[in-house]
């Protein structure tokens, strides 16, 4: 009699196997499309009705995303529901849910764990589970291992337990969820066995590291590099400024270095779902063993210090025309976390709105990715994206070019605004209406 394994491999194999996914976001949206495109049935979970309504119709709720290939997919095998139960009818079930910060930025599992214990009582013999969701070193042995036994299953014989982190780039020209490598990591050898079977079926290249803590640590990793890198050049453009000199020229130079160096370029600030969140993990988890993460915390202080710096630099600028904060109208250009996206998750342009606001500013926004603000936890705008014509620019007393969306008319707002503060390093010529920030 076969094992459980050897079925599920079969299974995996033969493309007999149902794929699960739990989340059906920026990380579990394109991991669905991908495994239909390589000939299998997927069923996508999530609990916003929305989201499973625009799937049903069609419809895709990414820029990134076309409606095709919504629709080519849902034609080929892919489902999507609210209802839990049916994970008893899927083999693989792969967990792309949010892993944010709480108030007291300490990691919030509450999404994951929520997801877990909504599957439990369906799981079945011959499954394999994975986690996705970024986290800290042993949240998959110590939050999922317990309950998949709970329910009378062993993890590496009845059932199977991977962590594999996701490295979506929405936007990315150059890299999609195929093409861009897997790590992988097991519980035990046969779910290693059986997690590299089945991403190998969807992902080029699935890289096998030696347990879930690697790869969770390997996940962290990536993101902390990014992080400090960042935090270095955020705090090289301030001692830049003050200096008289231009970041992005001294950036330019050094990278003609063809070794040993690798740019970064600076913003107002870190956005995006892993960027500013991240880092933060690893520091919380850290204290478990005693130890003080202070490099990462440094690099946090300097990217989360930048809105305010911007807000500082917009003050400095329209004090110079003889203009108060208060009261200014202030036009805010991108509020996407980076450009050409429609991302807003931990956006920098939103704390530059809010904290202008603060200071009395009246402020509007154009975006042509964000048409109208989103409902936002931290945030709260009733506003919906301007257009951008010469006139409309005009009337402002200072644009601040927050996020550089290739789509904008740069050389019409160079020409056009009163006051244009730079954050992105877009104008390289000097000009008196241009401030960089």
């Amino acid at each position: 009699m076969d094992n459980q394994k050897e079925i599920l491999l079969r299974k995996l194999n033969d493309k007999s196997a149902v794929i699960g996914i739990f989340g059906l976001g920026y990380v579990g949206l394109p991991l669905a499309l991908r495994f239909v495109e390589a000939g299998y049935s997927v069923v996508g979970f999530d609990i916003d009705v929305e989201k499973i309504n625009k799937i049903n119709n069609r419809e895709s709720y990414f820029k990134h995303i076309g409606k095709d290939k919504i629709a080519a997919s849902v034609d080929n095998g892919l489902s999507v529901t609210i209802d839990f139960s049916k994970a008893n009818e899927v083999d693989a079930l792969i967990i792309c849910v949010p892993t944010p910060l709480n108030k007291s930025r300490e990691p919030d599992l509450s999404y994951v764990i929520s997801t877990v214990e909504l599957m439990l009582p369906h799981l079945r013999a011959g499954q394999i589970v994975s986690l996705e969701s970024t986290t800290y070193p042993g949240t998959t042995e110590e939050e999922l291992l317990p309950r998949l036994e709970s329910v009378g299953l062993k993890v590496g014989e009845d059932i199977f337990l991977v962590y594999s982190p996701e490295r979506e780039d929405p936007g990315n020209q150059s890299y999609e969820t195929k093409t861009i490598p897997k790590i992988c990591g097991g519980h035990t050898a046969s779910c290693k066995e059986a997690g590299e079977a089945l991403y190998s079926i969807a992902i080029d290249q699935v890289v096998m590291v030696s347990s879930t803590k690697v790869a969770e640590l390997t996940k962290l990793l990536e993101n902390i590099h990014r992080a400090v890198n960042i935090g270095l050049v955020n705090e090289m453009k301030v001692v830049a400024d003050k200096m008289g000199m231009d970041i992005h020229e001294v950036i330019a130079a050094a990278a003609t270095k063809p070794f040993g160096f690798t740019p970064y370029y600076p913003g107002p600030g870190l956005g995006g779902h892993c960027i500013p969140i991240d880092p933060f993990y690893l520091t919380w988890k850290a204290r478990e063993y005693g130890l003080t993460t202070r490099f990462i915390e440094l690099a946090g202080e300097v990217n989360t210090s930048m809105p305010k710096w911007v807000v500082a630099k917009v003050t400095d600028a329209l004090n110079n025309i003889s203009l108060p904060v208060k009261g200014s109208k202030i036009l805010v250009l991108g509020i996407a976390y980076k450009k050409n996206v429609d991302d807003m998750r931990e956006s920098p342009s939103v704390e530059l709105m809010q904290l202008l606001r603060e200071k009395g500013a009246v402020i509007e926004y154009s975006d042509p990715y964000v048409p109208t603000f989103p409902n936002m936890r931290k945030y709260e705008f009733d506003l919906r994206s301007v257009d951008l014509t010469k006139d409309v620019v005009g009337s402002y007393d200072c644009v601040l070019l927050a996020t550089d969306h290739d789509s904008f008319d740069y050389g019409m707002l160079e020409n056009t605004a009163k006051l244009l503060v730079d954050t992105r390093g877009r104008y390289k010529e000097p000009r008196e209406n241009i401030i960089r920030a």
